[in-house]
């Protein structure tokens, strides 16, 4: 990146004019409100003045938290707020019941909130690239959820409360230190550097024999050490 030139002129705030004119449609005629790239320290409070928005994209901006008026946007669908630096989800997160798909991908979580489980029309959850080591018991609560992304955290379990999660095709793992042994009954003292959970109705018959075939060459070899 280039060095700052001195004396260089701060972003001025986004108005609300300019706000209005960074909303488009998506193929299926959606509309969208994209301010990713706008260098923005804070969401303006401007965006509340703009009505039904089924996206919102606040993605690779310098965010640290996300702005108490985020219930405004209770009939948005895709939430996107990846790459920022927010340390922490508000408990209003509740009240955005009509989200299927939030983005929370790199960032600086430490923690979610409980509210998170309200969520209940969620399809996608993408929480990778955080700092995230557990997650609350109450994500168990999102019956809708299909994909639930934990890369790159500091998970040293499969979180248990997945197993609740009846429509959930795949969970990726992978970079989180999670030894084999645990996940999948390899030989200890590996770490999951690619590790996915994967439905098993999803796989098609020859994937299914050939896991069956390694479990079973694995589990011999693990009987003849012990």
């Amino acid at each position: 990146m280039g060095k700052k030139k001195k004396g260089g002129k701060k972003p001025r705030p986004l108005t609300l004019k300019a706000v209005q004119k960074c909303v488009d449609l998506t193929m299926d005629g959606r509309r969208r409100l994209d301010l990713s790239y706008k260098g923005l320290t804070a969401v303006p409070a401007c965006v509340q003045k703009v009505m039904d928005i089924s996206e919102l994209n606040l993605s690779r901006n310098l965010l640290k938290k996300i702005p108490p008026f985020i219930d405004h946007f209770d009939s948005t669908a895709v939430l996107d707020l990846h790459s920022n630096y927010i340390e922490e989800i508000p408990h209003n997160i509740k009240d955005l019941t009509g989200l299927t798909v939030l983005n929370l991908c790199n960032n600086r979580l430490t923690s979610l909130p409980i509210e998170i489980g309200k969520l209940c029309n969620l399809h996608i959850l993408n929480l990778g690239l955080n700092q995230l080591k557990v997650l609350p018991t109450s994500i168990g609560n999102l019956k809708e959820l299909r994909y639930l992304g934990l890369s790159y955290n500091h998970f040293t379990t499969v979180p248990s409360c997945t197993i609740k999660l009846k429509k959930l095709e795949k969970v990726n793992l992978e970079g989180n230190p999670i030894k084999y042994q645990e996940a999948t009954g390899v030989k200890k003292g590996s770490k999951a550097d690619r590790f996915h959970v994967v439905k098993e109705s999803l796989l098609c018959k020859n994937c299914l024999q050939s896991f069956q075939i390694d479990r079973e060459k694995l589990n011999s070899i693990d009987g003849y050490d012990t």
